[in-house]
């Protein structure tokens, strides 16, 4: 696609972090900059460290691939590479591109002069990741406890850790991130229905405004988030739900070692109960 006529004036030098003018250009509609140079880099080497894992491995299947971190017994030291080593390099590899990916849209804001709201929110998936496989594994002693890469594998090792700490859904900070999920899902599919409803009127209509979107929910539930309202609570929502999901994995192993519903014991001892 042709760049936008009103793009011209956005496409300045300047706002970059790290790296001033050397790669401050663009490539069609994409902005590179030196953190899309470094996204590149380790999206390149980390994606040819698994086909050469996945080759010593036997098998290309993509469900059947597995890439595992090092066993339990090198603890937090480097393994050799058939051993645990690609997982290890594959890991940097990762948290490189994804961080780099996250300083572009940071320089890609600033250039435009917008706030830093899109890569603060990409970078907490980014610190999802890397609690499972940096942080968990550093508190625990070892990197073996961080999760394979392949689906299966992955898949297996969700389960293992929902029956190592038996009914894993007890865990309450696991229950205010599920939860925090639906209601991101469902926050958002109430604002997508208004939206749509409002700008796709009957054939002869006219397209309605955010009046009456704010009528429709004031009649509905007797009040209206608005316009802004609801696009700060579904961001809200959407990084609690990625916060309390690295939360609830990580205080299992470190801070508590047995099954989720023995920690439960403190409420059926309230005096409540014995009334």
């Amino acid at each position: 696609m042709a760049v936008l006529s009103f793009e011209k004036k956005y496409r300045v030098r300047g706002g970059t972090l790290v790296g001033g003018d050397l790669f401050d250009f663009w490539v069609g509609p994409f902005y590179v900059g030196l953190f899309g140079v470094t996204t590149i880099f380790f999206s390149l080497l980390g994606t040819a460290l698994i086909l050469v894992a996945a080759a010593g491995g036997g098998t290309f299947n993509p469900w059947r691939i597995n890439i595992a971190p090092p066993d339990i017994a090198y603890g937090l030291r480097l393994a050799p590479m058939a051993l645990g080593g690609y997982w290890q390099v594959i890991t940097i590899c990762a948290l490189g591109a994804f961080g780099s990916w996250a300083l572009r849209q940071a320089e890609i804001a600033r250039k435009l002069g917008m706030g830093m709201h899109i890569p603060v929110a990409y970078s907490v998936a980014v610190f999802a990741f890397f609690t499972l496989n940096v942080i968990r594994p550093v508190l625990m002693g070892a990197w073996g406890h961080g999760f394979p890469y392949g689906i299966f594998s992955h898949l297996d090792w969700v389960s293992n850790v929902g029956y190592q700490y038996l009914h894993f859904h007890y865990n309450p900070a696991h229950m205010i991130a599920v939860t925090l999920f639906f209601t991101t899902t469902f926050a958002l599919s109430l604002h997508a229905s208004l939206v749509l409803a409002a700008i796709n009127p009957a054939k002869g209509e006219a397209v309605k405004g955010a009046e009456h979107e704010n009528s429709f929910y004031r009649d509905f539930i007797g009040y209206s988030i608005g316009t802004l309202g609801i696009h700060r609570l579904g961001l809200f929502l959407a990084l609690s739900a990625g916060i309390w999901s690295a939360i609830c994995i990580v205080i299992s192993g470190p801070f508590w070692t047995r099954g989720w519903p023995e920690w439960w014991g403190w409420w059926l001892k309230l005096p409540f109960w014995s009334i």
